[in-house]
């Protein structure tokens, strides 16, 4: 699917990401593996975990550079696409998948928490996608796929900062398909349900909790990878700023911001009048604020 293209994967070093850069290698991509080797709150760093994954690709066959350069700086995350230009010649595609957590409720939540998790998900992804832009320009082609997440789509506990994040990307996502369709270049969310660590601090201290997450360990990253490679393939040359989730066998379009529901008023509105006439008749569209009510919770079909 993606023979010959030069694939560049930021955090691949476990998880999602790992499973994505192997796909694309076996699928005849030639990747780069780029990851800090962080620990999930973005601190630290090693070569380990992508070199480790370099090797996996090579072992089987393929080719594959490791990268350790963070998404969060904007020179740092240009060198991620350097480095596949000055090793491979070129790059065709980028998946946005580097990610850190810093859960807390949003009344509790620090300035430090808020800004780790926006600058690593949604600056870097900003970051890496306009330094590749550059060249998908010139070449006229190219795929972004970026991960977004339902947390942002929908809405989870204790997670406005990678909410926040996770939406605004998928607002990226669509701007970048508009500004870059004449360019030939795509750009696409996948809103993944998989276990990796990013979810692993799910509690599980009763049974009912045991066995949801049981139930997420049945949905592997590896299940998420061929939607990955599809997207960064000349198949999808059609497919631009949509959102699909992946959730173990299931591959889900989403739907975006629409009206659901609209109300006229010849002589205008009053604050009186909102209350009276159109709150009653727009509630019953409203949106429930009980995530666990959405088909879309974390528990699979």
């Amino acid at each position: 699917m993606v023979e010959g293209k030069v694939v560049v994967v930021t955090g691949a070093g476990g998880g999602i990401g790992r499973d994505i850069a192997l796909a694309m290698a076996s699928h005849g991509a030639k990747v780069v593996v780029n990851d800090i080797g962080a620990a999930l709150d973005g601190e630290g760093g090693s070569a380990g975990p992508a070199q480790q994954v370099v090797d996996e690709i090579r072992a089987a066959g393929g080719q594959a550079v490791p990268n350790t350069d963070s998404v969060a700086d904007a020179a740092s995350a240009a060198r991620i696409v350097e480095c596949a230009v000055e090793s491979f010649g070129r790059i065709d595609a980028v998946i946005n998948n580097a990610g850190i957590l810093r859960d807390r409720f949003f009344h509790k939540m620090s300035v430090d928490e808020w800004d780790a998790v926006i600058k690593v998900h949604l600056y870097g992804a900003y970051y890496v996608s306009r330094a590749a832009a550059t060249h998908f320009k010139e070449q006229n082609s190219g795929a972004l796929v970026h991960m977004t997440s339902t947390s942002g789509l929908i809405g989870n506990y204790g997670q406005a900062n990678y909410a926040a994040a996770k939406l605004g990307i998928a607002a990226l996502s669509k701007s970048i398909a508009l500004d870059m369709l004449k360019f030939n270049v795509r750009s696409n969310c996948i809103a993944p349900f998989a276990w990796s660590r990013m979810i692993g601090a799910i509690p599980t201290d009763t049974d009912e909790q045991r066995a949801r997450v049981d139930k997420i360990k049945q949905m592997t990253p590896a299940k998420v990878a061929p939607l990955a490679v599809y997207l960064a393939s000349e198949a999808a040359s059609a497919v631009n700023g949509q959102i699909f989730s992946v959730r173990n066998n299931e591959i889900s379009l989403i739907s975006q911001p629409r009206p659901v529901r609209s109300i006229h008023r010849s002589e205008g509105w009053t604050p009186q009048s909102i209350a009276e006439h159109a709150m009653p008749a727009m509630r019953a569209s409203f949106y429930p604020l009980d995530r666990s009510a959405d088909v879309f919770s974390w528990d699979p079909v």
